[in-house]
């Protein structure tokens, strides 16, 4: 199987991501969920240009990596400096980095209106950076032809005298770099001939951008022209539309290519790693992410159900096994009996294909078009389906629940109180809790109420709490959607509740949330 080398500058090109803002404890975490992962190379950050990049570079030396380099960014010496009294490469040195990685222009407009010097100086000043770090590090050089694709088609002769440049003064790699995200596959593909045929032996690596949507496409290409190296980010991101997604890569790479990327046996790690990269960079990822979002598998039509559960190739291009992920069955109005079958015939086998799974669909039909969605309220589906088989019961009945402290606009209001009276076991119970805003407040004082009866309840906790307007048409007097998720004990419970009164739609889910914990 031939082999890809997967170089990540997640922790910097990713860094530059709007939203994005690594932490040095972050960037050092992630640091080993790449190598735990298996990538080949990870670029750690341009030191010099920022204590945070330095004080990495410092410490990553103390963590044990299983195999990955370590990578330092900067760019090629200012037009002034000789490569001996240049700051950033002297900060290159100093990191003390595995792997030197530094850029220079390829396009002649860059070189014209950027750094205002001659062609023919832009040319030494490569040679002469990448040649002192070779000699300065004794470690290997890589060199990023910053916006290659669109030099080489303004000025193809000047644009391969770049990267000529670098190879002739020891680049181990030259990185074509579509920076501006605008190529498309065949300019890529022709673009890497173009140095090949220059550069007989050439080592070549691919770095693109994601601006006309074609950046895998565009680093596919690469790859099956000759490069043998990958430049990307976990879950694409980046500046403007983000870098290529190196998850996607990879696992199109060694699934549909045959060509090993990462070690054997870790393609499996990818699903978790790319969360653990959401997770760090505290934002919520794509569902419909290629292979490792949430709904990569996920079948919702009937159809697509029923034919998955006889053979899953028929609605799958891959299993989702393969790449760390699982294959989910979503309920919805669009569901037929296979989705339900799918869902739960292993947990209740009673369901049958008879009359009581004909009426559970028909509830959710007319719940759904009440403005209920169970898609992400997998809790609140499965106790509708225990109360059609006779399983479920309410724990309590609710006499009422009130909100007190709400305050009045412009009032500086930290806390809100509610009360909840409710029987359960035969007792009546009153209690009051304050909580930061009324959904807070009433989780707290519900819980209160319940946990002398239900103990379990001390390990539920609210994690996610969402209010969508089902239909925006009837302004004030439209009906709002929440959905709300508990963990309890390793289980995650969602759960969903519908009405005209947010404060109302929120209680529903909330009850149906201690009730999904309390059914098991």
């Amino acid at each position: 199987m031939n082999t890809l080398e997967i170089y990540d500058t997640t922790l910097r090109d990713g860094s530059q991501g709007e939203g994005v803002n690594l932490s040095l404890a972050d960037k050092l975490a992630l640091t080993q969920t790449l190598d735990w992962l298996g990538v080949a190379f990870i670029e750690g950050g341009w030191p010099g240009s920022n204590p945070k990049d330095e004080a990495y570079f410092e410490q990553v030396r103390s963590l044990t990596l299983g195999q990955a380099k370590i990578a330092a960014f900067g760019s090629t010496r200012h037009v002034k400096n000789t490569p001996e009294a240049d700051p950033n490469l002297q900060k290159l040195v100093a990191s003390r980095a595995d792997v030197i990685c530094i850029f220079g222009k390829t396009w002649d407009l860059h070189v014209v209106e950027a750094l205002r010097v001659p062609l023919a100086d832009n040319l030494a000043m490569i040679a002469s950076s990448v040649a002192f770090l070779k000699k300065a590090t004794g470690r290997p050089v890589f060199y990023d032809a910053e916006h290659f694709f669109d030099g080489w088609k303004a000025n193809p002769s000047y644009a391969l005298d770049t990267v000529e440049a670098a190879w002739k003064a020891g680049a181990e790699r030259l990185i074509l770099c579509d920076t501006n995200g605008g190529s498309l596959p065949e300019e890529v593909r022709a673009g890497v001939a173009a140095v090949q045929g220059r550069i007989p032996g050439v080592q070549l690596g691919i770095h693109v951008h994601n601006d006309g949507g074609l950046a895998v496409a565009n680093t596919l290409a690469a790859v099956q022209a000759g490069c043998l190296q990958v430049q990307g980010t976990i879950n694409g991101i980046g500046e403007r539309c983000g870098n290529v997604d190196l998850t996607t890569v990879i696992a199109n790479a060694e699934l549909k290519l045959g060509i090993r990327c990462l070690p054997e046996g870790r393609l499996s790690r990818l699903t978790e790693a790319s969360r653990t990269v959401w997770e760090r960079i505290n934002l919520v990822g794509s569902t419909n992410q290629p292979y490792v979002g949430r709904a990569a598998f996920a079948h919702k039509g009937g159809i697509h159900v029923s034919a998955v559960q006889r053979l899953a190739r028929t609605y799958e291009h891959t299993e989702p096994e393969k790449v760390g992920n699982t294959r989910r069955v979503l309920i919805s109005e669009l569901s037929g009996r296979s989705n339900v079958q799918a869902k739960l015939s292993s947990k209740y086998p009673q369901l049958g294909d008879g009359s009581l799974l004909k009426e559970v669909l028909e509830v959710v039909v007319a719940r759904e078009n009440a403005g209920y969605s169970y898609e992400a309220a997998e809790a609140s589906f499965e106790l509708l389906v225990r109360q059609k088989l006779g399983l479920w019961q309410p724990s309590f009945i609710l006499h009422h629940y009130r909100i007190h402290g709400l305050g009045t606009p412009g009032e500086q209001t930290d806390l809100v109180e509610a009360t909840v009276k409710l029987t359960v076991n035969g007792q009546v119970r009153l209690c009051a809790a304050e909580g930061h805003g009324p959904v807070d407040a009433l989780a707290h004082a519900l819980r209160e109420a319940l946990l002398p009866s239900f103990p379990i309840l001390a390990a539920l906790h609210l994690t996610d709490y969402k209010v969508r307007v089902v239909d925006s048409a009837d302004g004030t007097a439209a009906k709002v959607r929440v959905l709300i998720e508990h963990q309890v004990n390793g289980r995650t419970l969602g759960t969903v509740g519908v009405s005209e009164n947010i404060i109302e739609a929120s209680w529903l889910a909330l009850v149906e949330g201690v009730e999904a914990a309390l059914a098991g």
